[in-house]
């Protein structure tokens, strides 16, 4: 079963965005926090590792991009990466740990995935990646 050419689209769009947001957060880690007027943090490198993780993640969906079906285990990562932050996040805003300001970042950098990954997840299933 050959998987529906937008896979691949939204695996390098995923891809590009991921490694593109990493890679702003590395050479400017306090931008985010100026522009949402939050609290500097007292140690930037923390959240420019997180954006060397999200980079990496990116590279990942490069070549889950190339042949979705065998590389499926990627994109299960990076599903799980894009729901267990925001619920994370969700926490700790609740206990007000983190401003909710601190929140749109997910929209961009998990919520929107959520289907896409999904449904690339579901269409591997029926593809053979997932059951053999």
């Amino acid at each position: 079963m050959e998987l529906p050419r937008w896979v691949g689209i939204v695996l390098w769009l995923a891809a590009l965005y991921n490694m593109a947001w990493g890679a702003v957060v590395v050479a400017a880690p306090l931008w985010f926090f100026r522009l949402a007027g939050m609290d500097l943090p007292n140690y930037p490198q923390l959240w420019q590792f997180i954006g060397v993780m999200v980079g990496i993640y990116g590279i990942g969906y490069a070549i889950a991009a190339r042949d979705p079906v065998r590389y499926w285990p990627i994109v299960l990562i990076g599903l799980l990466g894009k729901v267990l932050g925001p619920v994370g996040f969700l926490v700790a805003a609740l206990k007000g740990d983190l401003p909710w300001v601190a929140g749109w970042t997910i929209l961009t950098n998990d919520l929107i995935w959520w289907f896409p990954f999904g449904l690339i997840l579901y269409r591997a299933y029926l593809g053979r990646g997932l059951r053999g």
